[in-house]
């Protein structure tokens, strides 16, 4: 099963990634990637952005009761 090292390794080669794609790309499943990327975010390793609203087709995130549905969370090494 993958580590703080294959999920930083990864990151690294590719930039930044959302969870679910970290997930899939090292077959272990999302509740252990998000508690390796919250380690490593407490350790000051990653970085976790929020893709901001301006991308919204509809331009009505803030008001929709779907928000977090279109909110998408990023991961990257600092």
């Amino acid at each position: 099963m993958a580590g703080l090292r294959e999920v930083r390794d990864l990151l690294a080669l590719q930039g930044r990634m959302e969870a679910r794609s970290i997930s899939a790309q090292l077959n272990v499943p999302l509740p252990r990637i998000e508690a390796l990327l919250n380690h490593l975010e407490m350790m000051g390793k990653a970085q976790r952005t929020e893709m901001d609203s301006s991308s919204c087709l509809t331009g009505s995130c803030r008001r929709c009761p779907e928000a977090t549905r279109c909110t998408r969370e990023y991961w990257s090494l600092r």
